[in-house]
């Protein structure tokens, strides 16, 4: 799973790097090196204007949830949806058909697992080679309705079987979404659940990126900072089982 991840880039670089039409936030969120669950995030759309920035918060409301507290709950449950299976679960399998998004990433954390070749629970920063490159992370969103009229944007991030070197930390990683790939992933008006899920299938989606072990202060939500992403060396003997 993807459960944190930093964004260190601006709205102006952001709109610069994905070349979008404009933006739907009214000012640049804060730059953030330790994203969590429900916190409000950037994402890429389609509207009538074109392709613009746009926000959410991060774990998508199901349509069903009928207060505010509960749809709130409810959000950590949903920051990820499984490229296997988001065509058919409830939460998920409408915005999949109908609200594509990119959500883009300066990097993402994982937690080694006990079946790889790393101490549980160590944590990793996965990024691109190139520092100056944001990560294009396929997503959903959608936007949520309380009887009374409240509303919240939501978005979850897609994820897929690890491969490569990433395998041997977690089972899982995002799925991302190749430049050429945005216009087709983006437009509402492609909803044929075969074509859909054929974008999201690379032949090396580990492609480029680069990973790295870094410190436990990441562990701690209220731990923010550019320290974070800071190289952690491992002793010899903390690499093996």
């Amino acid at each position: 799973m993807c459960g944190r991840y930093a964004q260190a880039q601006g709205m102006d670089e952001i709109i610069e790097r994905f070349d979008l039409d404009g933006s739907l936030v009214d000012k640049s969120l804060p730059l953030n090196w330790n994203i969590a669950p429900t916190n409000e995030i950037y994402i890429i759309r389609e509207n009538q204007s074109g392709r613009v920035l746009d926000s959410a918060s991060w774990g998508l409301i199901a349509p069903w949830h009928k207060n505010f507290t509960e749809a709130r709950n409810s959000q950590s449950h949903a920051i990820n949806a499984r490229s296997e299976s988001i065509h058919e679960k409830p939460t998920f399998r409408q915005a999949f058909r109908t609200t594509r998004c990119l959500i883009p990433a300066t990097g993402y954390y994982e937690w080694a697992t006990s079946l790889g070749k790393y101490p549980p629970k160590q944590p990793f920063y996965i990024s691109s080679q190139d520092e100056n490159k944001s990560l294009s992370i396929a997503g959903i969103w959608s936007t949520w309705k309380s009887e009374s009229g409240a509303e919240i944007q939501s978005a979850a991030i897609i994820t897929r079987e690890a491969v490569g070197e990433l395998a041997t930390i977690h089972s899982r990683m995002p799925v991302f979404m190749p430049e050429d790939r945005w216009d087709n992933w983006l437009d509402p008006k492609n909803r044929e659940i075969d074509t859909l899920i054929s974008l999201m299938d690379l032949s090396d989606p580990a492609k480029s990126l680069a990973t790295r072990p870094v410190a436990p202060r990441v562990n701690l939500v209220a731990n923010n900072g550019p320290d974070l992403i800071a190289p952690f060396e491992l002793g010899e003997a903390q690499t093996l089982f």
